[in-house]
């Protein structure tokens, strides 16, 4: 048996990492692809932005609207009359990271660009139901405007008895957010 220098074995065990790393690497591309491929619903996003960097807006999405397309930051697009949110990216290709459907409360808020001032955790929406990943980024009138997610899953309608600003997303979608848009983030609400 012919004997293997030391740098030989060295060699050999660090090209065995490097596949065993790339092999891994793969397959969790590919987990996360099929995780966005096989969720229910109209959603396009999953767990994580990182995880729907090849997702793009389902059939049932609207496009994004072509004056939220242009710009160089990182940025949360909210269509009022599509009832859908957009999560952009510059620096991804593509650039819509996430995409998924909301129910607004019963109140808008102006068209215009904003920053997300607070987040919460946890808290209690204007209508009483405990909500989680709060994302506040206006307000007005007295109103407070934000994105989060009902801790029941839930995205009833609004009372249009009750003034209420928060934008409800399925509990999935409100993680997505909330990990994609921390304070500072630009909110651009369009028609």
């Amino acid at each position: 048996m012919a004997k293997t220098g030391p740098g030989v074995v060295v060699a050999g065990l660090t090209l065995a990492a490097l596949a065993v790393v790339t092999v891994l690497a793969v397959q969790a591309e590919g987990t996360a692809a099929t995780a966005v491929a096989a969720q229910p619903g109209p959603s396009a996003s999953s767990a994580t932005p990182s995880a729907q960097a090849s997702a793009a807006p389902g059939p049932s999405l609207e496009p994004l609207p072509s004056a939220a397309a242009v710009g160089s930051t990182r940025r949360v697009v909210y269509s009022i009359s599509a009832k859908q949110v957009w999560l952009v990216d510059p620096k991804k290709d593509p650039q819509v990271v996430a995409a998924f459907t909301v129910e607004p409360g019963s109140a808008n808020p102006a068209q215009g660009s904003y920053t997300v001032y607070s987040r919460a955790a946890a808290a209690n929406g204007t209508d009483g139901r405990p909500v989680e990943h709060v994302v506040r980024f206006t307000q007005q009138g007295g109103t407070v405007f934000g994105f989060s997610a009902a801790v029941d899953g839930s995205t009833p309608a609004a009372d249009p008895k009750a003034k209420t600003g928060g934008i409800r997303s399925t509990r999935q979608d409100g993680q997505t957010l909330w990990d994609f848009a921390p304070v500072g983030t630009r909110v651009l609400v369009v028609s």
